[in-house]
């Protein structure tokens, strides 16, 4: 995740002397790269709806997360206490689409380099003790997805102090951490429109059904081994 400081936003000195480095600790971000090319997914997910979801989706929310923080910024500035409270769901939306993608992006790979490969080791076994087998897991995720009501994630999470798998839905763009500050995502599967409907119109869970063709498994084992090495 690519970032930079807000003050390089605004020279400093300007007014009272208060830049954009007077939100403490808040930077804005960019569109990070993908590992793969567009047309690196196909046929489960084609290179049409890769190339629009990553430039034209990712990036607005990015976009719009950006001008909230400077928005922010000045609200704070001014001690427009209204404003602070009202920009808050805009932070929340475009934020939480930002940090969402970033993670959607690494959880797919193509399968000439693993993806859809089954997950191995630690991850594999924790699956199949709580899961059963991978196979139920897939079952389960799908049906969750497909339920979802408008727009949203489905999540395979780790709840680290339970050490405990578990499959996770969020509405629109809430992050994971709105459904439990322990759970850590492993996997994220977008179920926005936007991510299949040109390639599978409204049939949600025919897109479910293929993208485990091109999961990479090898990202979510890493995250699960750092969390419970």
């Amino acid at each position: 995740m690519a970032f930079r400081n807000l003050m390089n936003k605004k020279t400093l000195g300007r007014g009272l002397g208060l830049g954009l480095n007077h939100v403490r600790g808040l930077q804005t971000v960019s569109l990070p790269d993908l590992a793969y090319d567009y047309g690196a997914l196909e046929p489960a997910i084609s290179g049409e709806i890769m190339k629009i979801h990553h430039q034209k989706h990712h990036q607005a929310y990015i976009t719009n997360y950006n001008k909230a923080l400077e928005q922010l910024d000045d609200a704070i500035t001014k001690g427009d206490a209204s404003n602070v409270v009202k920009l808050q769901s805009a932070i929340k939306f475009n934020g939480g689409g930002h940090v969402n993608h970033s993670i959607f992006w690494k959880n797919l790979t193509p399968v000439s380099e693993g993806g859809g490969e089954p997950p191995k080791g630690s991850l594999g076994e924790a699956i199949n003790t709580h899961f059963c087998s991978l196979e139920a897991l897939v079952q389960k995720v799908n049906a969750e997805g497909a339920a979802l009501q408008g727009s949203g994630w489905v999540w395979l999470a780790l709840d680290k102090d339970a050490k405990k798998l578990v499959i996770e839905t969020t509405a629109n763009q809430d992050p994971l951490v709105t459904k439990g500050p322990t759970l850590v995502p492993l996997l994220g599967i977008d179920v926005w429109e936007h991510a299949y409907y040109l390639q599978y119109k409204n049939v949600r869970p025919d897109y479910l059904k293929n993208i485990w063709k091109v999961i990479n498994w090898k990202y979510a084992s890493e995250v699960y081994e750092k969390v419970c090495p």
